[in-house]
């Protein structure tokens, strides 16, 4: 199998992987179970209380939900905003490299030449590997104040667990991670070449021995004069120089 086949195989294989990640991650934001707790001291009034980014909800033991949205934008702490603001990165980044990977795939054939797709590709892959990132932070940081308010003993108010959008977060992330660099990976090799390769030869360089063979002949006269210094190519030594405007050099090699 050639490896061009090879690679574009592996493009649509990372490409699914990293469009089930964006899903996986947009699914968590409409989800109330980022974090939840169970009051079950009394059966009559049990209930259930989870939240999200957005809104606290309650349920009782009848199965009646109440959800209500938080009053105040303004009167949010950092971290919700915090949390906010990458989640919607993750979301848009996301999006924007699935597009930019749509282009520069092998099977699309979309776009110009093979290294404009590669590079193409490249940016898509480094652009899901940031929609992962921005995922990866949001999850891992909510998931980090929850369990350090339920470790803490002096911590008075409700105690809260992990709910099951944090652990789909998490794999959403992961797959936009992997599957962004090892496209990034196999499009970077084909669409930036290494500096080596792009840095231009040196010709090589000629070098005339000292020898006999070098003479130089006067226009003015028949005389036969040893020129010592060694000539470069592309250089001209001083001797040479000035002697350029009252003759010519020559080689034993001409007269023959």
């Amino acid at each position: 199998m050639k490896y061009r086949t090879v690679v574009m195989y592996m493009e649509i294989g990372c490409f699914v992987s990293c469009l089930c990640g964006w899903m996986l991650v947009c699914s968590t934001l409409p989800l109330e179970y980022w974090s939840f707790s169970e009051d079950g001291g009394n059966v009559l009034t049990t209930g259930d209380y989870y939240s999200n980014l957005w809104r606290d909800c309650v349920s009782d033991n009848t199965g009646a939900a109440d959800c209500k949205d938080y009053p105040s934008m303004l009167a949010l702490s950092g971290f919700l905003h915090g949390c906010r603001a990458l989640a919607v990165c993750a979301v848009i980044t996301g999006f924007f490299g699935g597009v930019l990977v749509l282009i520069g795939m092998k099977c699309t054939k979309i776009g110009g030449s093979e290294v404009a797709n590669a590079r193409v590709t490249f940016s898509g892959g480094i652009t899901y590997s940031v929609s992962g990132v921005c995922g990866m932070i949001t999850y891992s940081w909510w998931a980090n104040k929850t369990i350090t308010e339920f470790l803490d003993p002096q911590f008075v108010n409700m105690k809260n667990e992990l709910g099951a959008a944090i652990f789909i977060g998490w794999g959403g992330s992961i797959l936009l991670i992997f599957g962004g660099l090892v496209l990034s990976y196999f499009s970077g090799k084909e669409g930036l070449p290494s500096s080596s390769q792009e840095r231009p030869q040196r010709p090589s360089t000629y070098v005339t021995a000292r020898t006999r063979r070098t003479y130089m002949l006067p226009a003015s006269s028949s005389r036969v004069t040893l020129v010592p210094p060694l000539l470069y190519e592309g250089r001209q030594s001083r001797t040479t120089r000035a002697t350029t405007k009252t003759g010519k050099t020559y080689s034993r090699d001409n007269f023959v």
